[in-house]
């Protein structure tokens, strides 16, 4: 047994596995295969079947009937599933940091630590079991109060990509289980075995306690798969993580409906670095936001904004770190970049290195595509680094690909425009010393997006905190915080325990 297959026989999967599940139990289903190949090195995987539209219709049947149990679970109860779920994770944590690793490319230890983050997402799911806390509110009208409470919602469609195989699902689906929803999960194509994995763990919970299959549901498919999510009333939101263009169809088709959407989308994130930088910190921070997971990261650092004053000392301190990146297998921990996902990504890399060059950019660290030995998947690039203006278009554009741009600025204010003069608004950092530098840039008037850092880089968020962004990132927000209330319906209820009926506003209507 080579080491492909004994980390699926430890994963509880085979090389062929279904793709529609309603929890532990797998559905037949007559849909055309998807192939997995890892980008690592260009194997096939496995084969999954993908949804057909029996297969998907009868689980949101079963989603349905499950939440008419699921809903009257205590929410400490259900807290309680999310802990077990939790617990099966760290049993599974090696190899399934493995298979996210195989599968997506992404380093073992960026590996390990998505699903570790799905282990502190259960963590705090936990805790937030016992504190769906509504309101109580004084009335205006004698022997009445006002309170609001919180129900959950239905059915919540989750949508994630590729780059975050299993994290992402985690922060709905906890937050979603332990405030009363059933979910049903559309994976990315490229990336179909990590989430078979994950839904095997979570459906032998739920069938070990008890509840009946459709808590936690799985289809697997192309964008035609995603439409029916969009598109179909029985799902109250749908949560989904991907592009811009992605995104915008998603939301008119669910606005379409009146229904509700969560939407974490494009990013084009940048780190300013002042004259008052800590210009080692601001290096590994910018190194790591750029480099980590080959750039495709939501979050990843795109552009840098450098003051003059400093600008040659960061561009030497680049150009020397670059220097010592090693790129090769994701699985060898001493490689501290594996490749892109596919070569249809490896296109996109040389379609946007060509486009800057034609605008004018100046090479730093110079591009290129990686063959020979360890390199036949054909997906394997070199991070590189231009000298930009802030104007050119592809500037202003998300390339999932590990190219930073670097740019000069005189006065903060020019470097905050600079920064917001783009159409995402997801992550963003300041590297300063300097107090008032630093809060100018957490005010009104500094950073647009939904993340604004201080001394610390662009990616690697917590699960504290919730995450999401602005313009064309969507305005959702998903994991930490106050997020699990877009999961929920609030009720506000009025209670009257006198004996007369006043009306609000003193409105009198004698009869």
């Amino acid at each position: 047994m080579n080491l492909l297959q004994a980390l699926l026989s430890n994963l509880g999967l085979s090389s062929e596995n279904m793709g529609t599940s309603s929890g532990k139990s797998w559905y037949p289903t007559t849909g055309d295969y998807l192939e997995s190949y890892s980008p690592v090195d260009g194997k096939l995987i496995a084969k999954v079947i993908q949804t057909d539209w029996k297969s998907y219709d009868r689980l949101l049947s079963d989603l349905q009937m499950a939440f008419t149990t699921w809903r009257d679970v205590p929410a400490p109860r259900r807290g309680e599933i999310v802990r077990q779920i939790g617990m099966a994770l760290r049993e599974k944590k090696e190899d399934l940091g493995r298979l996210v690793s195989y599968e997506m490319g992404k380093s073992y230890q960026e590996g390990l630590g998505e699903v570790q983050e799905m282990i502190d997402i259960c963590d705090f799911a936990v805790g937030l079991s016992r504190q769906l806390y509504g309101l109580t509110m004084p009335s205006e009208r004698v022997n009445h109060t006002m309170m609001e409470q919180w129900h959950p919602l239905g059915i919540v469609g989750i949508i994630s990509a590729f780059n975050f195989p299993v994290a992402v699902w985690s922060w709905n689906a906890m937050i979603s289980w332990v405030c009363g929803n059933v979910c049903v999960w559309k994976p990315s194509e490229k990336t179909p075995l990590t989430a078979i994995s994950c839904q095997k763990i979570a459906g032998e919970v739920f069938a070990q306690n008890g509840f009946p299959e459709g808590i936690s549901g799985l289809i697997c498919g192309g964008a035609d798969v995603g439409a029916w999510l969009a598109e179909d009333t029985r799902i109250q939101l749908v949560s989904a993580t991907g592009s811009t263009r992605m995104g915008k169809s998603v939301a008119v088709a669910v606005a379409s409906r009146l229904g509700k959407t969560i939407l974490e989308l494009g990013g084009n994130n940048a780190i300013i670095i002042t004259p008052n930088a800590d210009l080692d910190i601001a290096t590994r921070g910018a190194v790591f936001g750029a480099v980590g997971t080959a750039g495709q990261r939501c979050t990843s650092t795109r552009r840098l904004i450098v003051h003059e004053d400093v600008y040659e000392a960061v561009k030497k301190r680049l150009v020397s770190a670059y220097a010592q990146l090693k790129i090769g297998n994701p699985l060898e921990e001493s490689n501290h970049m594996g490749p892109l996902i596919d070569q249809e990504a490896v296109g996109q890399y040389l379609a946007a290195v060509e486009e800057v060059e034609k605008e004018g950019a100046q090479v730093v660290v110079a591009p290129g595509v990686l063959d020979g030995s360890g390199f036949e998947s054909g997906c394997y690039v070199l991070p590189c680094i231009f000298e930009v203006e802030p104007h050119y278009r592809m500037v202003k554009e998300e390339t999932f690909a590990p190219i930073l741009y670097l740019m000069k600025y005189r006065s903060l204010e020019e470097a905050i425009h600079i920064h917001n003069d783009v159409p995402q608004g997801l992550s963003s950092a300041i590297m300063s010393t300097d107090v008032r530098e630093s809060y100018r840039f957490l005010s009104a008037a500094g950073s647009d997006c939904g993340i604004a850092n201080v001394n610390i880089g662009t990616s690697g968020a917590e699960i504290g905190g919730a995450f999401g962004g602005e313009k064309e990132t969507g305005g959702g927000r998903e994991s930490g915080s106050d997020a699990w209330k877009a999961y929920m319906r609030r009720q506000t209820n009025t209670i009257n325990y006198g004996n007369q009926l006043p009306l609000a506003q003193g409105i009198r209507f004698d009869t």
